[in-house]
């Protein structure tokens, strides 16, 4: 039941490491085929999002698609405010604050009471000086979803580009960029998309991002990879350019398998399936007397469950030993379900916290 930091481990995705480990026996340095894992791995976040592979940038993490990202931005101007929530992910905060001796002013809009980012609050702080609105779909701290369009309309209309830090949404919320507005969108595998560590993405909207480009590169973002140009910089045309040196292949391996698999499941089919299991696991340990601190309204709760605790480290050591895997942030215990994952998990894991009531929060 922690699938908000790792999915499980699917048979295609354990494979996949031997189909690596083959492509060294077999043809030691094999780039053509590694490169080709790339494009395969970008094609299917492409068919993830609804969107054409070329805006899809493939990279080692979400932070290096947001330093990429950061660096392509010009902070010296009127125009330097970066607008962004007390709900981000530390990465998100601290690229941005880092842009600060560059110019950059960084606004956070404080949450509100039942923890939900201040809409109102966030409206109000994007003006004609914001460059860019960088906001969380789905806390990692909590479960707490935000509404996007709302946002990324205001952004617009005055000229700013928007960031979503999607990692705790993709794979198990739908997305579908070709409808959702947003310029840019980052993420990584090895959570709902049942990945490995080391592979991340970038989506970045070719009509209002094509003029910014990154000074922090690499190789692989260049237009032609095997150009091996070094006295001329010329990036890639399309998402590729916020790209950097050579990929973690051995990541992209499992990156593809797990994609496969829940394309194949389905992104609509997980929503529907998870949707009620929240509600059951919110019931049952709610009636034992434990505050589920994740919002209960639709659009404004997700792919996880946060229930305070009076010890966020010694709980989930507590419901490890009753064999229930969870993990904890900001004083929670974090439960974040999965397709695999059934209705008679969920009473394993209402049985477990009934026998830790001693850690109920007064």
């Amino acid at each position: 039941m922690n699938t908000c930091s790792q999915g499980a481990l699917a048979d295609s995705v354990k494979d996949s490491f031997d189909t690596y480990i083959k492509t060294l026996e077999l043809k030691g340095s094999a780039w053509g085929d590694w490169a080709g894992h790339q494009e395969n791995v970008r094609n299917l976040l492409g068919k993830f999002f609804n969107v054409p592979a070329n805006q899809i940038a493939v990279t080692t993490s979400a932070s290096a698609g947001v330093a990429s990202l950061a660096s392509a931005l010009d902070f010296t101007g009127k125009r330097n405010k970066v607008v962004t929530t007390d709900n981000e992910f530390p990465t998100i905060g601290q690229i941005w604050h880092a842009q600060e001796k560059r110019g950059a002013k960084v606004i956070h809009v404080p949450s509100k009471e039942d923890l939900t980012v201040d809409l109102a609050a966030l409206l109000n702080a994007i003006d004609e000086d914001t460059l860019i609105v960088s906001v969380t779909h789905v806390c990692f701290r909590n479960g707490t979803m935000t509404e996007l369009e709302p946002i990324i309309e205001a952004a617009h209309k005055v000229g700013a580009l928007v960031l979503v830090d999607a990692y705790q949404a993709v794979g198990a919320i739908p997305i579908d960029l070709s409808k959702l507005k947003t310029d840019f969108l980052v993420g990584g595998v090895l959570k709902y998309m049942l990945g490995a560590p080391g592979v991340g993405f970038m989506f970045a909207r070719p009509e209002t991002t094509s003029h910014l480009i990154p000074t922090a590169t690499g190789w692989f973002a260049a237009d032609n990879i095997f150009a091996m140009a070094i006295h001329s910089y010329d990036p890639a045309k399309d998402a590729r350019r916020f790209e950097s040196g050579t990929p973690a292949i051995p990541s992209l391996y499992p990156a593809a398998a797990g994609l496969e698999y829940v394309l194949n499941v389905g992104l609509a089919n997980i929503a529907a399936y998870v949707a009620p299991l929240h509600d059951e696991l919110r019931e049952g340990i709610s009636g034992l007397g434990y505050r589920v601190v994740t919002p209960k309204a639709p659009q404004n709760h997700a792919a996880m469950i946060a229930i305070a605790t009076s010890d966020e480290n010694a709980h989930v050591s507590a419901l490890e030993s009753e064999k229930v895997v969870v993990s904890s942030r900001d004083g929670n215990v974090r439960i974040s379900p999965h397709f695999y994952n059934d209705r008679e998990d969920v009473a394993k894991v209402i049985a477990a916290f009934a026998k830790t009531t001693q850690f109920i929060r007064k």
